[in-house]
């Protein structure tokens, strides 16, 4: 389970996809990430842009970011092993060239030409990630529906109940209207 976690938090949202980059993905695999990239690159039909892109410039800067105040946030134990596999990914990057990003589908495409069995391991685990994070988004989605459900029906109870209320307004203002007309004083022939 602590391998999934840790797959989870290199699982970013760029684009409005589920993406994992490039040298996430080679230090999973244990290779470096300009052998994952060569490897890319002599299969590249098998990575149309729905599989996988390379980050702008301001992307790739809004990362960093986000990486680096992820850091500072975590515990010191995930916070070790966190900036571990950043700082060793990123010293050897070209720091010219944005990172590519994978999304499930290309992540699921790299077990097709990366064969070594921790690969294959470590594509299995990576998997069952973007599914358990897939059933995270569902049971979030499903809690907002029932949410909006309920603040639908305390709008309709709130219509109802400002209707009581006029309708109890009525009533006394009726009421009162009655008990002015019976203690007006008289006037005419007393019998």
């Amino acid at each position: 389970m602590e391998i999934i976690t840790s797959i989870q938090n290199r699982i970013y949202e760029i684009r409005g996809e589920r993406v994992m980059l490039d040298f996430d993905l080679a230090a999973l695999y244990e290779v470096e990430t300009k052998v994952l990239n060569q490897s890319v690159k002599r299969n590249i039909k098998r990575f149309p842009s729905d599989f996988m892109f390379r980050l702008t410039n301001k992307e790739w800067s809004d990362l960093r970011s986000q990486i680096v105040t992820a850091n500072v946030q975590m515990t010191e134990t995930h916070k070790s092993i966190r900036s571990q596999i950043v700082t060793a990914s990123q010293n050897k990057r070209n720091i010219n060239v944005t990172p590519y990003a994978f999304t499930e589908q290309g992540v699921a495409m790299l077990s097709g030409i990366l064969n070594s069995d921790k690969a294959i391991n470590m594509n299995i685990a990576i998997m069952r990630a973007f599914v358990e994070i897939r059933k995270i988004l569902l049971k979030q989605s499903d809690i907002k529906e029932q949410l909006k459900e309920i603040k639908e029906r305390l709008g309709e109870h709130d219509a109802q109940l400002n209707q009581i209320y006029d309708a109890m307004e009525n009533l006394l203002d009726e009421k009162a209207a009655e008990r002015k007309w019976e203690d007006r004083v008289r006037i005419g022939f007393n019998k």
